[in-house]
């Protein structure tokens, strides 16, 4: 499944867009309708061009398989990729996504969901990890097989998006019938990109979900060293290239979600050079080692794994991200009054300092 052929000839519309996410330390379930409620509030940063939800916690039924979300151009891709899957994976379970008839969407993809478990004999890329076993295929699916693209792929988790408002992407999928642990929420207010249903938010890869306001202004060479590493950026958008990063500087580099965060918005070179000698030294070598990997121009980020959610500034501060916290449960939002909707009352309220990341860990 390929962005539009027209794909640069669209009107520029620049606006906020709207984030949101929402985490229960103890993995108390959320219902899908707090989520939803929180986005309706944030109606007016969209455009109706791009929403979407990523949600952790939805199958714990199967929650040892990769659950697969495919959005396909029709059948004859569908069965393409099927193709595929069945080469690299046991199909445990094959079925339609649920969805529903909603009016403001008048057409949309073939949805379809796999529950997949990695061969034992493997017919391909013996010599590599699962994690990467699994990004490779979904690489391949989605840069090689025509008419189908792979939007989901990590364990008990999934992601939900399309073009449309929040609320209607969300009655699209039945959301209101899924309860997880954690969601994101995206309203989009496309900037580089027109709206497309492979480009809207949340972008994943295995179990990352990254949801964004804000424009990623240094997405040439981010792309250019993520082509380095085997990452392949087809989904027409600056934020794809957030999703690759966290997968290459945490799962496969090693660095801790509070050195990812350094490498994406670092101190400028003046407050560098003022810095102590070792903790300058460490900043130093982690500009030249990774300087490609730096997030340029004005963007909050929230990110989310299976070990919890995370909210990021640019180091300028140039979009809103608000927190709230309410006993065991963290939210994190473009605006305070989208909390407010599903919490009236929050133990604490703040918003970080430019570049200070906010850091959510899930109990085990």
């Amino acid at each position: 499944m390929k962005a539009p052929n027209d794909f640069w000839h669209f009107d520029k519309d620049i606006s906020g867009c709207g984030v949101f996410g929402v985490i229960d330390k103890k993995r108390k379930l959320i219902p899908g309708t707090m989520p939803i409620d929180a986005m309706c509030t944030m109606h007016d940063r969209g455009n109706g061009l791009g929403g979407g939800f990523a949600a952790y916690g939805i199958y714990p039924e199967h929650a040892d398989l990769y659950a697969f979300h495919l959005m396909c151009d029709d059948q004859a891709g569908l069965d393409r990729a099927e193709e595929i899957i069945k080469q690299y994976f046991d199909i445990k379970i094959s079925e339609p996504i649920p969805t529903r008839k909603v009016l403001a969407i008048t057409e949309s993809p073939l949805m379809w969901r796999f529950f997949l478990s990695p061969k034992a004999d493997r017919p391909k890329w013996q010599d590599v990890g699962e994690d990467d076993y699994v990004v490779n295929i979904v690489m391949h699916i989605n840069n090689r097989v025509p008419g189908a693209f792979v939007f989901s792929s990590g364990k008990n988790m999934g992601a939900f998006k399309g073009v449309g408002f929040p609320e209607d992407i969300a009655d699209f999928f039945r959301l209101d019938e899924y309860s997880g642990y954690m969601w994101t929420g995206h309203n989009r207010f496309p900037t580089n990109t027109p709206g497309w249903w492979g480009g809207a938010h949340p972008f994943t890869l295995l179990d990352w979900a990254i949801v964004h306001n804000g424009e990623i202004s240094s997405y040439g060479i981010n792309r250019r060293y993520l082509c380095q590493h085997d990452y392949e950026c087809n989904m027409m958008t600056d934020t794809e290239v957030v999703a690759y990063l966290l997968d290459l500087l945490i799962r496969k580099h090693g660095l801790s979600h509070e050195m990812a965060c350094k490498v994406f918005a670092p101190p400028f070179w003046d407050e560098i050079e003022r810095m102590p000698k070792e903790e300058r030294e460490a900043y130093e070598a982690l500009r030249m080692v990774y300087g490609p990997a730096m997030l340029n121009g004005p963007f909050a980020i929230l990110v989310t794994d299976s070990n919890g959610m995370m909210g990021l500034n640019d180091r300028v501060k140039l979009r809103p991200l608000v927190i709230g916290e309410k006993d065991d449960m963290v939210f994190m939002s473009s605006e305070e009054s989208s909390i407010r909707e599903v919490c009236r009352e929050l133990d604490r309220v703040w918003a970080p300092k430019a570049g200070e990341p906010v850091i959510v860990k899930l109990e085990d």
